[in-house]
């Protein structure tokens, strides 16, 4: 776990948490295109970085997989972890997976910011994770809901960030081929 203070992201701490960016959402959340590329970025970047990538789905039956266009990035072996409560801690694999991964640092993106991510934040939170809560990939079908989930979760302690900062933090410097390939997504 991270300590205390040490609020850098670390891409050695660091695991990605997709939560239900799933194809029925597209027709209702205004700002979903932005919310697949960054959450899209973000998974390259993890890939990339061999750092553990983890994703849920809230009933898929009735809202569909994870959107194709961010489908196609995430690791082959990507479980979909299918769950039923809001939170992504809902799903055995998801608490598992971050479990197994043994990081501290939990940078999450997804849908929809005043219910399923303010729910799994909090409980990540609760469990003693440090989170990282990504506001240009994160959204809701209206804004003043989003707005307060953000405002909620940052007052329990959740930094908020960018993609490109997380991006940049988990480089730590330039001059490397990761670097590189990595700055290209972000241009």
């Amino acid at each position: 776990m991270a300590k205390t203070g040490d609020s850098l992201l670390k891409a050695s701490d660091s695991a990605l948490l997709i939560v239900d960016i799933q194809e029925k959402f597209r027709p209702v959340v205004p700002s979903i295109e932005g919310v697949i590329r960054n959450a899209e970025i973000l998974a390259r970047a993890a890939v990339r970085l061999k750092i553990p990538v983890l994703a849920s789905e809230q009933y898929p039956k009735g809202l569909g997989a994870t959107v194709a266009d961010l489908r196609q990035w995430l690791p082959a072996d990507q479980e979909y972890s299918e769950k039923l409560r809001f939170s992504a801690l809902g799903s055995d694999s998801v608490r598992e997976g971050l479990k197994t991964a043994g990081r501290g640092q939990v940078v999450m993106t997804g849908l929809e910011t005043h219910v399923c991510v303010m729910q799994s934040g909090l409980e990540l939170m609760a469990a003693g994770y440090s989170l990282y809560l990504v506001t240009d990939a994160v959204a809701s079908r209206k804004s003043p809901d989003r707005e307060a989930a953000l405002q909620r979760l940052q007052r329990h302690g959740a930094e908020l960030v960018t993609t490109e900062m997380v991006i940049f933090e988990w480089l730590r410097a330039a001059g490397t081929p990761e670097f590189k390939e990595l700055q290209a997504l972000v241009k």
